[in-house]
């Protein structure tokens, strides 16, 4: 999988190179076998992590995503191009796409988490039994954590260095749509490890297409710690339905905007343009707008026709059409979709409990937002909805672990055990107890 060739014939520090990919397997298990050596690797690697100079590793990440940036543009270049000519979206393109700043964001993302604290060797909590002994409830790696996710190639690196961070080796498999700059983005990351002395086999990608290779990731007990799925319904649920190895469940992102019928509509337009339109292929974009009834003949128009001029297509309910004749109609599909494009599904409702109904129905539990200036149905709409992040007055787009301020981002959960909402450091480690005694034995 990975070979160390020479960086240059005067120096004896070592590259890391991606070599030949895996082998076709034959079925799910024969794919966990030929994964076995990664597995091997990756628990080596993990053990000396946690005491590590994990800081400096990630900073050292980070220079090498600026000095190979040229190298990263053009693998994603390689990918993008692929994808394009099978006709993927635009929106779709945008969410594989690399360029010279994003490849600066990723890198700084890298070093915001080298200075935020550390989430290992925590105390939680301690106190003394009634026999004698004292416990203490500390924080620890889960050990090795794979990553299964599609398209986006920055989510390569916030696995990887958030793993890193705490503690944790980091097994990555991406789509094969991003492939190459996986590859390359990779390959930066174990030269980076190798920099400041920690073993590179700390991250590994799965370096192949074939899907038999993630039935071997989540038929890994014993050898996986952890399993995170980012992507489509199809993926999550695949994983969440299949997995022996345990799993935190990333959602998709089917997010509302509610225009309660005494929002400020100025507020309401500029909310959802941006909800939508900023980067319509991510999961905290909206794809559904709620309108009360009684605003609906004044916001409809102007919100649509801001909409309009960002080229998003309208599909919505026939009241919702009756104010605005130039919106297609919104089939049943439409309301439970994500769409991940310029399309929005657009509902007339007759109240707060028909908008609090329709969003239980349909929605995902990931970002709902209401626009309202009454505080009272602000907080019911914030007690009722079940989802991992409601706002009010504000875009859903902020529902992200950047924004949250915790540095680069595992993912989104939607679940509720152990995690919810943006994924950072506090939801990548676990605890165990440490008791010390002076000899006590239980009577």
């Amino acid at each position: 999988m990975y070979e160390r060739v020479r960086a240059d014939d005067r120096s004896p520090r070592y590259a890391l190179a991606v070599s030949a990919a895996l082998p076709t397997p034959s079925d799910a298990q024969d794919a966990r076998s030929k994964l076995a050596p990664l597995f091997e690797r990756a628990k080596r690697a993990q053990r000396d992590i946690p005491d590590g100079p994990r800081n400096e590793a990630l900073r050292a990440i980070a220079r090498q995503l600026r000095s190979r940036q040229a190298e990263i543009v053009a693998a994603n270049e390689q990918d993008v191009a692929a994808e394009a000519e099978k006709g993927t979206s635009e929106a779709l393109l945008d969410r594989l796409r690399l360029d010279a700043a994003r490849i600066e964001s990723i890198a700084a993302a890298c070093e915001q988490v080298a200075t935020l604290p550390d989430p290992l060797h925590q105390t939680r909590r301690d106190w003394r039994l009634e026999a004698g002994p004292e416990v203490r409830e500390v924080t620890a790696p889960f050990g090795v954590i794979a990553m299964i996710y599609e398209s986006r190639p920055n989510v390569t690196v916030d696995a990887g260095v958030l793993a890193l961070k705490a503690g944790s080796a980091a097994l990555l498999r991406g789509s094969a749509s991003a492939l190459s700059s996986n590859r390359v983005l990779v390959s930066a990351m174990r030269d980076g490890l190798n920099d400041v002395g920690l073993a590179p086999d700390a991250v590994q990608l799965i370096d192949s297409p074939d899907r038999h290779y993630v039935g071997g990731l989540l038929s890994a007990r014993g050898d996986v710690d952890l399993v995170i799925p980012r992507g489509g319904a199809s993926l999550i649920s695949h994983v969440v339905e299949t997995a022996t190895v345990p799993v935190i469940e990333t959602g998709i992102g089917v997010c509302h905007l509610y225009v309660h019928e005494e929002a400020d509509l100025s507020m309401a337009e500029a909310i959802a343009v941006n909800a939508k339109v900023q980067r319509p292929g991510v999961c905290n974009a909206i794809e559904t707008l709620l309108v009360d009834a009684s605003v609906a003949e004044q916001a409809l128009p102007r919100i649509a026709a801001a909409l309009g001029a960002h080229d998003v297509e309208l599909r919505g309910c026939e009241r919702a059409r009756a104010r605005v004749p130039t919106m297609l109609p919104a089939s049943e599909g439409d309301w439970s979709a994500e769409f991940l494009d310029l399309i929005l599904a657009v509902r007339v409702v007759e109240n707060i409990d028909a908008a609090l109904s329709h969003i239980d129905r349909y929605g995902s539990r990931h970002s709902e937002a209401i626009v309202t200036a009454n505080r009272s149905i602000a907080d019911r709409f914030q007690r009722e909805v079940d989802a991992a992040a409601v706002f009010v007055n504000a875009s859903t787009r902020f529902t992200d672990g950047f924004e949250f301020g915790f540095g680069a981002e595992i993912g989104i959960s939607t679940q509720k055990l152990h995690a919810r909402g943006p994924m950072g450091l506090a939801a990548l480690v676990t605890t165990k107890y440490l008791l010390d005694g002076s000899g006590e034995v239980r009577s």
